[in-house]
């Protein structure tokens, strides 16, 4: 069997290695000139984190990445609504990685080449169409850098693993018309600085109308730590308004965000701080798609970011794609026919994605802090007066249920 993945990205290269461990041929094309280490923070979760330890990856993830230990929430105020150990400390067999989004794509783009060849990822080509017959599937890519003759490829499957403006997608669902906006802009950057805490601690803070995101990315080296932060606020309404058509990763000025960050506290941290001392913030529209009422068509099928782009709520874009890879090739070891497996891996993954997706709409696990803020906006003098512990942890631990990654003893609070 031959597999041709399009998009170099998370889920096209896990896609590629999962693939690879089950004996089945693989080979990406992307449009961009070289798979680069770019984009800023991440967190992998659990169960995603346990399928690359599955492809032996953990050893090199632990080189580029902090394994996290506790995520705390808290009001714009900065004071704690809950807070959870995360991974291994809360009883998972593997961690929760904070990572920089390029290091894990560059950990994922060593294992590709060292194991399927260097010729396995083909930079520089971007899909522009395919057709499909009774024996395969035929992909036609145009070069992408240099506009020269482009190249026609035949597989048994494509998988379109391109992205929230996937070429496929549009080929299926021509009239879906842009991505759906909630108003709200993502300023994300990440700096050298003091060590928060343990240096292992992610933190949430805000409500509905605003949010701030700190967590550390690398270990700390001569009392610096690289913190990633991202700063959340709505500008518009996107039910009217479309995202800006140029904040697609848009190099932002600090100026622009300062602003926002100053909204919130979080502490014994200088977060406004943190932002200033950023050399370059990147500007990103909150963006999602509406569930699909199906991914496969015949020999081709969407994953990752094509399939289901959801709101960066809950830490679950990456983890998401990376068990479609899972998902699908174990569709395609264990299928009698291609269009069979496509079928198989889209009636296991559509409809858990899909409730994902909703689930971000309303705010994911972060919706404990936005419901904070509406019964006490301007602070409070005791959370349990406000909320009650059974009703936090409602909201963040059926979320963890729902998304697949809680475990039994991840229900425990480190009250002390």
């Amino acid at each position: 069997m031959r597999v041709v993945i399009v998009g170099a990205r998370i889920g096209g290269l896990a896609t590629a290695l999962m693939l690879h461990r089950r004996g089945i041929r693989a080979e990406i094309y992307e449009q961009a000139a070289q798979v680069r280490e770019v984009g800023v923070g991440i967190n992998t979760l659990p169960h995603a984190i346990r399928e690359l330890a599955d492809l032996g990856l953990l050893a090199a993830l632990d080189r580029v990445a902090i394994r996290t230990r506790e995520l705390r929430y808290y009001n714009r105020q900065g004071q704690e609504v809950w807070r959870e150990l995360r991974g291994t400390h809360a009883g998972h067999p593997v961690p929760q990685f904070s990572i920089h989004r390029g290091r894990l794509q560059g950990v994922l783009d060593a294992a590709v080449r060292e194991r399927l060849g260097g010729e396995a990822v083909r930079t520089g080509l971007a899909l522009s169409g395919f057709l499909e017959d009774e024996g395969g599937v035929t992909a036609h890519f145009t070069d992408a850098v240099r506009g020269g003759a482009g190249r026609t490829v035949r597989a048994d499957v494509l998988i379109a693993a391109d992205g929230i403006h996937s070429v496929a997608r549009r080929r299926f669902y021509p009239d879906e018309g842009p991505p759906c906006w909630n108003g709200v802009l993502m300023w994300r950057g990440a700096a050298p600085w003091a060590p928060w805490g343990d240096g292992r601690t992610m933190a949430i803070g805000g409500g509905m109308g605003g949010k701030c995101v700190l967590y550390p990315i690398a270990e700390a080296e001569d009392g610096r730590q690289l913190m990633n932060w991202v700063v959340l606020a709505k500008v518009a309404d996107g039910r009217v308004s479309p995202p800006p058509k140029e904040s697609w990763s848009r190099p932002a000025q600090r100026a622009t965000v300062l602003p926002f960050a100053r909204r919130f506290t979080l502490p014994d941290f200088d977060f406004s701080g943190l932002v200033e001392a950023t050399p370059q913030a990147f500007e990103y529209p909150m963006c999602d798609r509406d569930p699909l009422p199906r991914w496969t068509h015949g020999r081709v099928t969407l994953l990752g970011d094509a399939a289901h782009p959801m709101y960066p709520v809950g830490s679950n874009g990456a983890s998401q794609a990376i068990l479609d890879a899972r998902a699908l090739a174990d569709a395609l070891a264990r299928a009698e026919h291609p269009a069979q497996a496509l079928l198989a891996y889209e009636a296991e993954r559509r409809p858990k994605t899909a409730e994902i997706v909703l689930l971000n709409r309303k705010g994911g696990p972060e919706r404990v802090i936005d419901e904070v803020e509406k019964r006490a906006p301007a602070g409070f003098s005791a959370i349990d007066a406000v909320m009650s512990h059974a009703e936090r942890q409602a909201i963040v631990s059926g979320y963890a249920g729902k998304a697949g990654f809680a475990a039994a003893s991840a229900l425990r609070v480190a009250a002390e």
